[in-house]
């Protein structure tokens, strides 16, 4: 996930997103856009990591699912999975904290259209998830686990409060599965993030992140467009217009 040259970790990142696109807008199909609602900004942001512009692009929106602490967890957490760079915008930047908030408050983050009887156990992963945490208890429980690790091993730190080094070190770590973590294995933890992260980065705006269509600016993608046959084999240009959203609205 992260490598010495950012920058092309990073296009590594978008290029094995791109798969994600057709399924990023999931959330508009039975869930009802006051499911979503935004609350006014309060002084939740105190508590937010002071990375450069962070507090400011996610200081707009109260969350309603993450308590402060988790907040300024995903907050830090998302700065440093996608940063914002001459690439393109950062996940931060994008709203994706807020896309995690909202997502949080849907059937399927909390395990309302799953099957979520035991028998629980480890499968292999073509028998797909077998756990019985949900999406939102994967990532609180998770959240929660890393800053206590974080307590013990930084001198009482927790993870948005670290370096931006400290703060990859142990992504990495979590990534890998060397991560030691109480009540959840961290590489489920971190695979269950990424994909959120992953999914509001390039998710429709009406659902939190993509704010603006940054993300699909930056990798040419039209959007809800209703006609580009013509360019879906054209390789050596830039699709020439803007994205449109869901609502109509052009980026």
């Amino acid at each position: 996930m992260f490598d010495d040259d950012t920058s092309a970790a990073r296009r590594d990142f978008l290029r094995k997103s791109l798969t994600l696109i057709p399924v990023v807008t999931l959330a508009s199909a039975g869930f009802p856009s006051g499911a979503f609602a935004q609350t006014p900004a309060s002084d939740v942001q105190q508590s937010l990591p002071a990375g450069p512009g962070a507090a400011a692009a996610a200081g707009d929106y109260t969350p309603t699912f993450f308590t402060p602490q988790e907040w300024a967890f995903l907050i830090a957490a998302c700065d440093r999975l996608i940063p914002s760079d001459h690439v393109g915008p950062g996940a931060v930047e994008l709203g994706v904290p807020e896309f995690l908030d909202r997502h949080m408050q849907t059937p399927y983050a909390n395990g309302g259209i799953w099957y979520m009887q035991g028998p629980f156990l480890e499968a292999a992963p073509e028998f797909g998830y077998q756990g019985r945490l949900n999406l939102r208890e994967t990532l609180r429980v998770g959240i929660k686990a890393m800053d206590a690790h974080c307590k013990k091993t930084y001198d009482g730190k927790v993870f948005a409060e670290l370096s931006s080094a400290q703060q990859e070190d142990l992504l990495k770590a979590a990534e890998s599965g060397k991560l030691a973590l109480e009540d959840i294995a961290s590489k489920l933890f971190f695979s269950n993030l990424l994909n959120e992260v992953r999914n509001g980065y390039f998710a429709d705006p009406s659902h939190g992140g993509n704010k603006n269509m940054g993300a699909w600016k930056m990798i040419g993608y039209p959007g809800m467009r209703a006609d580009y046959t013509d360019w879906i084999t054209v390789r050596d240009k830039p699709y020439p217009l803007a994205p449109v959203d869901l609502s109509g609205r052009r980026g």
